[in-house]
């Protein structure tokens, strides 16, 4: 109880004062998000991975990332054949587990319930998870047209990709940034945070329809909050890693459906209400299902 009140309460608070927001004055998500996405978040990127001392851990991380999401698409696939889901449902289904909303839930939960020296590696899952939403998330919701051409232009267009490899060049080169560079852009990022978990609750308050297809939604949504963080560790337990490092893996992907594939759903028409109930239920589930994680695992 002590965790939920702590961690998960104060977290949830955030979400709903954006959530309150969009329902009593409906304002254009799009606009904060581009804020997030062109100026906080590269900036919280960049000085943090440039901050960071780079080990075999973030090589993990990035192994990690790639099995997990793999897997839910092989489960998907699987699960598509057993229960005859057309084209649209079973990339409705990988876009609702193969993506955990590790930036705007992932990270504040992190930072709050592990503290500062978790950070890093959290901020590093979520410029990988950003990179596989933007293509694959692009590829599964439109590859009966032309998904990969148009995945790989979306990677492009990132400009949290530019700010970690100019993050990573800048730290192997050992290149020093004046501190009055390093104080303004630390100062932009750290509004990142508040902002995207504002942000999630204006994009669930923005939600107008929701579409029950259970078979598609239980197996989605229990694969995303009891399959994941159970795969992670085990992960965690075959390979060797830094304990801090695998409490961070296991924490983020017991975290629910990624909010920004509630936008690729809509944009190529890949059953976005059932994409759309999938987000939300899990991120109700997840306020039960992480607090129990967190009092395991802590």
């Amino acid at each position: 109880m002590l965790l939920f009140i702590e961690v998960i309460l104060p977290i949830m608070a955030v979400f709903a004062t954006g959530f309150i927001l969009q329902r009593i004055r409906v304002l254009d998500v799009r606009s904060v998000s581009a804020v997030c996405l062109y100026i906080l978040s590269p900036a919280l990127v960049f000085v943090t991975l440039y901050d960071a001392e780079f080990d075999s851990g973030f090589l993990v991380i990035l192994i990690y990332m790639f099995a997990l999401f793999y897997v839910m698409v092989f489960i998907n696939k699987m699960l598509a054949k057993i229960f005859g889901w057309d084209g649209n449902k079973e990339s409705a289904a990988i876009l609702s587990t193969g993506f955990m909303n590790s930036g705007n839930y992932g990270l504040p939960v992190v930072l709050y319930s592990i503290g500062n020296a978790a950070v890093p590696y959290a901020i590093f899952i979520m410029v990988v998870q950003s990179l596989q939403n933007n293509f694959f998330g692009i590829y599964y919701a439109s590859r009966s047209t032309s998904g990969m051409r148009r995945a790989f232009m979306n990677i492009l267009k990132m400009p949290t990709t530019y700010a970690a490899i100019l993050a990573f060049f800048f730290s192997l080169q050992s290149i020093t940034i004046p501190d009055y560079i390093h104080s303004t852009i630390e100062m932009v990022g750290d509004a990142a945070i508040p902002v995207m978990m504002i942000m999630l609750g204006m994009q669930l308050g923005s939600l107008t329809a929701l579409k029950i297809d259970w078979q598609v939604v239980l197996s989605s949504v229990t694969l995303k909050m009891i399959a994941a963080p159970i795969l992670a560790a085990i992960f965690v337990w075959l390979v060797p890693m830094d304990p801090l490092i695998g409490t961070v893996l296991i924490i983020i992907s017991a975290m629910p459906t990624a909010a920004t594939t509630t936008m690729y759903a809509i944009e190529f028409d890949t059953e976005p209400e059932l994409v759309s109930t999938i987000t939300f239920i899990s991120t109700v589930v997840s306020i039960v299902t992480v607090t129990i994680l967190l009092n395991i695992i802590t």
